[in-house]
């Protein structure tokens, strides 16, 4: 479990295919600190697995799955990523509960400079990924994790939403480095699923009560 609170800002190093995925490596310090083999680290918000590590960097295996679900496949060598290590029990949860399983790809649309010296970022949220009901899932206020960010969300509608970003995160995340036409991964808040699968198990004539 993480908290979308990104503790570093890696840079791909390698991508080197292999069998049934690829094997990329990051360079990394503080989310190596602790790290051994079978660890789990966020990338931009997808939970992966510690296979090899030193002092500075450190490897996971990316199947097939997670290429073609997440921008995962879409890295190369030199773009910065979004790294977050689990949470610990004694942690603060500054963030919210993300699982780093990540439940679609969306579109930065519009990228706006404000008055106040945020940043409002339009998302759009593809077809494909609506038809999953993706969106009805994020409410006003409420919180999504955006490439492993958590953030509140700022407006809604049944294409997309916004988030509104204050300087630090534009400096300490990718964010800062997205604009239209990029893709970001998106994972909605779990506890919204699980309401609504309990509602819907509920209404349901056969469900055990």
């Amino acid at each position: 479990m993480f908290t979308g609170i990104i503790e570093e800002l890696g840079t791909v190093r390698a991508i080197v295919p292999q069998e049934g995925g690829v094997r990329i490596e990051i360079d990394a310090t503080t989310v190596v600190d602790d790290a051994e083999r079978g660890a789990s680290i966020a990338v931009n918000g997808c939970c992966l697995t510690v296979v090899e590590f030193g002092p500075d960097w450190w490897a996971a295996d990316a199947i097939v799955e997670t290429l073609d679900r997440t921008t995962i496949g879409t890295l190369a060598v030199g773009d910065p990523v979004n790294l977050e290590r689990p949470v610990r029990p004694t942690d603060r949860l500054g963030g919210h509960v993300v699982q780093g399983h990540v439940d679609g790809v969306g579109i930065v649309a519009a990228r706006d400079a404000l008055p106040d010296g945020s940043t409002r970022l339009r998302v759009d949220v593809p077809a494909t990924v609506r038809s999953g009901s993706l969106t009805r899932y994020v409410v006003e206020k409420g919180s999504i994790t955006v490439d492993g960010a958590s953030l509140t969300v700022a407006e809604v509608d049944d294409d997309g939403f916004a988030i509104a970003l204050i300087p630090h995160t534009l400096a300490v995340t990718t964010l800062g480095v997205r604009h239209p036409g990029d893709a970001v991964n998106l994972e909605v808040d779990v506890l919204a699923k699980y309401v609504e699968r309990l509602l819907t198990r509920k209404r349901e004539p056969d469900a055990v009560q």
